[in-house]
C-alpha cells in the first residue's frame, strides 16, 4: 500500500518503484520506528485524537510487531512496500484495523524517518563505543604485559630510538581515546527529537515537543522545523568520526603487518586472524590486518558520497536524503567489525622480544645519547650533533655499534670522552632517560597504563541513579546484551533481556550503573 496514491489516476511504472522503493536496506530502521510510532501515539492521546483506550490497543499491536520483527527482521523483505513506514503502517492496519490509519495524523514520513534514523544512529553508537572501549583495554592489557620489551621506534621507516612495546600500544589508546571523545561528542550534538516537526513547517496539532523528545530519550526537541527535516549532519559527522578512526586501525594494521613480516619477525599473529596460501604450504598471512587496511577507503568513500549528495540541497527535504542510509549503515557497519577484529588480532599476539631487542640494537638508535653526553661536557649540542655523525660513519665502515669502539677511538672524535660513556649507551640507558611525561621510561609507561586503566574504568559510574524508564532504554539495553556483557569496574554484569524490559516498561525504575 503507497502512503501517497490519492491524487494519482496511474499506478507507477514498476521500473520506477523499484528504482524508488527504500524497504530493501532501510528495513533496518523497522524497530526504531516502531519505538517513534508508540511515542507518537501517547502524544495523540494528550492532544486528544486518541482514546486512552485506542492509544493502548495501537501500542499493544505495535510492540507485538517489534518482537516479530526482532525475531525474524528478514520477513519485511518479503513485502513490497515501498519504504519501512508503509510496512509497519501496513502491518498495524493488519492488526487493528481501520484504528491503524489514524496513527499518522499530524505525522510526516519527513519527521518520521529523521527521528528514525536519529533513534538508530544512537544505538549504533552506543555500540561503537563499546567496541572502542573493548579494543582500548586489550591494548592496555598488552601493554601491561610487555612493559619490559624493547622494540625499535622508526621514523621515515628507519630505525630511530627505542621504544617498548607497552610504549607503542599505548600510542594507539591514544588515538582511540580521541576516537571514543570525538564519538560521544557527535552523539550529544545530535541528540534532539525531529518528531512533530510535519513535513516542513511542524504539525498543526498543539504536541508537546519537548515532552516528545523526553520520552524517546533525547535530551530536547529540535527547534526549526525545516531543519529538523533536512538536517543530515549527525549522519556526515558519524561518518567522520568512522573515517579518523579507520585511520587509525590502518596505521595500526600496517605497523602490525610489518612487525609481522619475515624481515622484522617482531611479533607473530594467531592462527585465528591468519590464512594460508592455496600455491604455497608455508605462507601465513596477516589477511585480518589486511582487510582493516583495505576497508578504510570504504568509509572515506561513503563519507565523501554523502557530503556530495548534500551539498546543494535546497531546504526542505528532497528524495536525494534517501541516500543517507546504506552509505552510513555501511560505514559504520565496517567501522565496528574492524574494531572487533582488531581486538581479536591482539588477543592471540605473540611478541619475539629478543628479535625485537636485537633490532632496537642495530641501527645506531644510541646516537642521540652519545650526542647528549657531549652536551653535558659542556658542547654546544650543533657541534655535538657532527661529531656523533663522524664517530657513527666510522662504526658503520668498521662494521661494528658504536658501543664497540675503543675508548682511543672514541677519544678521535672528541677528548672530553671519558669510559663513562659506555653505560649511557646501552639500551637501558637510552629508554629511562626519557622519563619526563609521556616518555618511554619504565616508570612513564608504568603510570600511563595505569592512567589508562582509572580513564576506562572511570567510563562506567558507580554511583546509581534512578529514572522513570524512557522507551529508547530498550535499544540501550538490547545494544549492550547485542555487544556481549558490559563492564562496571572489573566486574562482569547481567542484562535484562529485550522481552523483560518490554514487560515491564511502563511501570520500570531503572538503575542505571
Amino acid at each position: 500500500m503507497a502512503l501517497w496514491g490519492g491524487r494519482f489516476t496511474q499506478a507507477a511504472d514498476t521500473r520506477f518503484k523499484e528504482f524508488n522503493d527504500s524497504l530493501r536496506f532501510d528495513y533496518r530502521l523497522a524497530e526504531q520506528d516502531i519505538i517513534g510510532s508508540v511515542a507518537w501515539s501517547k502524544a495523540l492521546r494528550s492532544v486528544g485524537v486518541l482514546t486512552e483506550a485506542e492509544q493502548q490497543k495501537l501500542e499493544l499491536a505495535l510492540n507485538e510487531l517489534k518482537l516479530s520483527v526482532m525475531e525474524d527482521p528478514e520477513q519485511i523483505l518479503k513485502s513490497d512496500a515501498e519504504d519501512i513506514h508503509s510496512w509497519v503502517e501496513q502491518q498495524l492496519i493488519d492488526r487493528v484495523g481501520d484504528l491503524g490509519k489514524k496513527l499518522h495524523t499530524g505525522r510526516s514520513r519527513n519527521d518520521q524517518v529523521a527521528t528514525d534514523l536519529k533513534l538508530w544512529c544512537r544505538q549504533q553508537g552506543q555500540q561503537l563505543l563499546l567496541a572502542l572501549d573493548r579494543l582500548q583495554v586489550q591494548l592496555v592489557t598488552v601493554a601491561s604485559e610487555n612493559q619490559s620489551t624493547v622494540l625499535p621506534g622508526y621514523t621515515h621507516l628507519q630505525r630511530a630510538q627505542p621504544v617498548t612495546f607497552a610504549h607503542w600500544c599505548l600510542a594507539y589508546v591514544e588515538m582511540f581515546e580521541r576516537d571514543y571523545s570525538r564519538l560521544a561528542d557527535a552523539m550529544s550534538r545530535f541528540d534532539s527529537c525531529p518528531l512533530g516537526s510535519g513535513a516542513l513547517a511542524g504539525t498543526a496539532y498543539p504536541i508537546d515537543r519537548e515532552a516528545l523528545a523526553h520520552s524517546l530519550g533525547f535530551q530536547r526537541a529540535t527547534r526549526n522545523s525545516l531543519d529538523s527535516v533536512s538536517d543530515r549532519d549527525h549522519v556526515m559527522e558519524l561518518m567522520s568520526v568512522a573515517s579518523v578512526s579507520m585511520l587509525h586501525l590502518s596505521r595500526m594494521a600496517e605497523d602490525l603487518i610489518f612487525y609481522n613480516s619475515g624481515e622484522s619477525n617482531f611479533i607473530e599473529l594467531a592462527d585465528t586472524v591468519t590464512s594460508g596460501s592455496s600455491l604455497m604450504p608455508q605462507k601465513k598471512n596477516p589477511d585480518a590486518l589486511e582487510l582493516i587496511r583495505g576497508k578504510t577507503g570504504r568509509v572515506y568513500g561513503a563519507m565523501a558520497s554523502m557530503m556530495m549528495t548534500v551539498k546543494a540541497l535546497p531546504l526542505a527535504y528532497n528524495k536525494d536524503m534517501q541516500e543517507d542510509k546504506e552509505g552510513l549503515f555501511d560505514a559504520l557497519d565496517t567501522w565496528h567489525d574492524c574494531l572487533e577484529m582488531a581486538t581479536l588480532c591482539f588477543e592471540g599476539i605473540t611478541i619475539n622480544a629478543q628479535r625485537t631487542l636485537e633490532a632496537a640494537m642495530q641501527g645506531y638508535s644510541n646516537a642521540t645519547e652519545l650526542a647528549d653526553y657531549l652536551v653535558a661536557k659542556g658542547i654546544p649540542f650543533r657541534e655535538a650533533h657532527h661529531i656523533v655523525g663522524v664517530a657513527v660513519v666510522t662504526a658503520i665502515n668498521k662494521g661494528c655499534a658504536l658501543e664497540e669502539l675503543s675508548l682511543d677511538e672514541m677519544k678521535a672524535f672528541s677528548d672530553v670522552i671519558e669510559d663513562d660513556v659506555y653505560p649511557i649507551l646501552t639500551i637501558e640507558s637510552c629508554l629511562e632517560k626519557r622519563c619526563a611525561l609521556g616518555g618511554v621510561a619504565s616508570e612513564q609507561v608504568s603510570y600511563a597504563i595505569g592512567e589508562a586503566e582509572k580513564r576506562l574504568e572511570g567510563r562506567y559510574s558507580p554511583q546509581i541513579k534512578v529514572r522513570n524508564a524512557r522507551l529508547t532504554d530498550v535499544d540501550a539495553i538490547e545494544g549492550m546484551v547485542l555487544t556481549g556483557p558490559i563492564r562496571v569496574k572489573t566486574y562482569p554484569v547481567s542484562v535484562m533481556s529485550w522481552c523483560e524490559i518490554s514487560a515491564c516498561s511502563r511501570s520500570l525504575n531503572i538503575k542505571v550503573k
